[in-house]
């Protein structure tokens, strides 16, 4: 088994774990009442755009909450959700993302309801997404948005799982690797296209990846480049590529001031127009 395969069988597992505990229909039941009690006035009711804070002027970085990663490790001993998030939101982040899967990654839907009710910006659900049951987790924890991968799913999984979050009000970031997976990602009509510099089957990284698949993307499209971003001259390149936004994790939970790297990794180097500028 590859590690995707190995991560794919734990979630689905751990699926009909929660689904003993908390069934879809209470889920569902908890959505509706939620739309008919949101008051468009209240920020903490209100759904924030993800996809619209990745289309704002110069190149958006989500900055992820994660705690570890089979790969890697722990990143960061005794994270603390809310004090991450306050750094990322001071740092300049355009958005959020945080890994709620468990078994691996030591994530949890508890973790997006922290950062959720910490912060205004709009929070991505990141996981390995198989089930209709995590997309109704997702809205009933606050997710804005929610992760589809590619890789991870048949095209008829991800054509049902996209409508369904299109019917709950998030957004979907869908996740390719390669130029199969983006014709399969292509033909569920996405608004967000999230490229994936690490291969998923073996865990190694390549931002080239990102420049590759690029020339294949309607520029309607809204695309997001995925790990091994670390620092500003990666980011010019890629905003003047058309890349609307980059995904980062690792090198922020593992720095020891994240608002200071942050604030580093989106100083442009000199020479290189700064986001929005002339």
């Amino acid at each position: 088994m590859t590690v995707l395969d190995d991560i794919l069988h734990t979630t689905r597992a751990e699926i009909e774990r929660r689904r003993l505990q908390r069934p879809q229909r209470d889920l569902r039941a908890q959505v509706e009442r939620d739309r008919d009690r949101r008051d468009p006035v209240d920020t903490d009711c209100a759904r924030r755009g993800f996809r619209d804070a990745l289309n704002r002027p110069g190149i958006g970085v989500i900055a992820e909450f994660k705690r570890r990663s089979p790969s890697a490790g722990t990143l960061r001993e005794d994270a603390e959700v809310t004090e991450i998030v306050h750094a990322y939101e001071r740092g300049g982040a355009a958005a959020l993302s945080v890994l709620t899967e468990g078994p691996n990654f030591d994530g949890s839907l508890e973790d997006l309801r922290i950062a959720r009710a910490a912060c205004a910006l709009p929070v991505l659900r990141k996981d390995f997404i198989v089930d209709p049951y995590q997309l109704y987790e997702a809205r009933v924890a606050g997710a804005d948005a929610v992760l589809l991968i590619v890789a991870a799913l048949s095209p008829a999984e991800l054509r049902d799982l996209h409508g369904l979050a299109c019917e709950l009000e998030l957004d979907v970031l869908v996740e390719v690797h390669d130029p199969a997976e983006l014709h399969i990602a292509l033909d569920a009509d996405p608004d967000l296209i999230g490229i994936n510099n690490r291969d998923l089957h073996d865990f190694s990284v390549d931002v080239e990846r990102t420049f590759t698949l690029l020339a294949d993307i309607p520029a309607q499209m809204t695309v997001v480049s995925e790990s091994g971003i670390a620092d500003p001259g990666q980011l010019a390149r890629l905003e003047q590529a058309g890349v609307a936004a980059v995904l980062v994790g690792e090198s922020l939970m593992r720095a020891p001031h994240p608002e200071e790297a942050l604030r580093a990794l989106r100083a442009y180097p000199a020479g290189v127009a700064e986001p929005g500028g002339a």
